[in-house]
């Protein structure tokens, strides 16, 4: 008979986006040394993703255990731009230190790092010998980056032979459906709602969904649920990026979130290619005047 997963609640908080449940909720008693660590680093990982990037960087000192000083380095990445070269000069010092390397929470945290450089080859060096469903996750995220589904669903197959109901293997099976469209952008949008039916709505759930009515076309119940996940989290960029292309279909005036987004997140995707458009077309304007 197996053990009980004592972490089952908290990681799956984590994965859906309920970052503050999962530090209310991580008071847990029985753990073993490795599930301690591993619950330490979801609560840290939590106030990192709720932008508490100093908390995480002020209580995990040097004697801590490996996966706890990579999420430090995760912290300490996000949080000074000016920074990142020493971060990840750290990163592959420690990723080329054989008695480390193969941590599993360090391989995560180096494939999250690379893939925000938008270095996928060495992301997938450090995450595509998988060996936990976080890894596997990532793998998806990664090969989609690179506009490969076909991997994206090799990745996916193990996930499901490993375990088919596990929450990050449907979120998996929900992203690669919003990528390769059509048909089955409908699966995508069930898989969403039967999370928003089984769990606490959060901001992830309703992008999800929102996503999957941008993409059938039906834009006023998009914008009624990333209204609601701005309720949610007034700062989270994806709601906001989502909130501009969702006005722009209704024909509403998008100015207020891009701005929001300009300010908070000046390094969004969205906000690049916006200011990327704009430099094009002010030199097209030039050269004609």
């Amino acid at each position: 008979m197996a053990a009980p997963d004592h972490l089952f609640n908290l990681r799956n908080n984590f994965y859906l986006g309920a970052y503050q449940a999962a530090i209310n909720n991580s008071d847990l008693s029985n753990l073993s040394p490795d599930d301690a660590i591993e619950r330490d680093s979801i609560v840290f990982r939590s106030y990192i993703a709720l932008g508490s990037y100093q908390l995480a960087i002020s209580e995990i000192d040097s004697s801590a255990p490996t996966s706890l000083q990579a999420v430090k380095l995760l912290a300490l990445y996000l949080s000074d731009p000016s920074s990142k070269e020493s971060t990840i000069a750290s990163l592959q010092e420690w990723l080329s230190d054989l008695a480390i390397a193969n941590n599993p929470t360090l391989r995560l945290i180096a494939g999250i790092i690379f893939m925000h450089e938008q270095d996928f080859n060495e992301a997938l060096k450090h995450t595509n010998a998988g060996g936990t469903m976080e890894l596997h996750a990532l793998n998806v995220q990664i090969f989609l980056k690179m506009h490969r589904s076909d991997y994206a669903e090799r990745q996916l197959r193990v996930m499901q032979q490993t375990d088919e109901d596990h929450t990050l293997t449907q979120l998996a099976n929900a992203w690669i459906n919003l990528a390769v469209g059509g048909s089955k952008i409908q699966e995508a949008y069930l898989i969403f709602q039967d999370f928003s039916e089984k769990y606490p709505m959060t901001s992830l759930i309703l992008n999800g969904r929102a996503v999957c009515c941008m993409h059938m076309g039906n834009f006023d119940e998009a914008e009624t649920l990333l209204l609601e996940a701005l309720n949610k989290d007034a700062k989270d960029p994806e709601t906001m990026a989502n909130l501009v292309v969702c006005s722009l279909h209704l024909g509403k005036p998008t100015s207020r979130f891009l701005s929001q987004l300009k300010l908070s997140h000046p390094d969004h995707l969205l906000v690049k290619r916006i200011s990327a458009a704009e430099e094009s077309f002010d030199r097209a304007v030039q050269s004609v005047a």
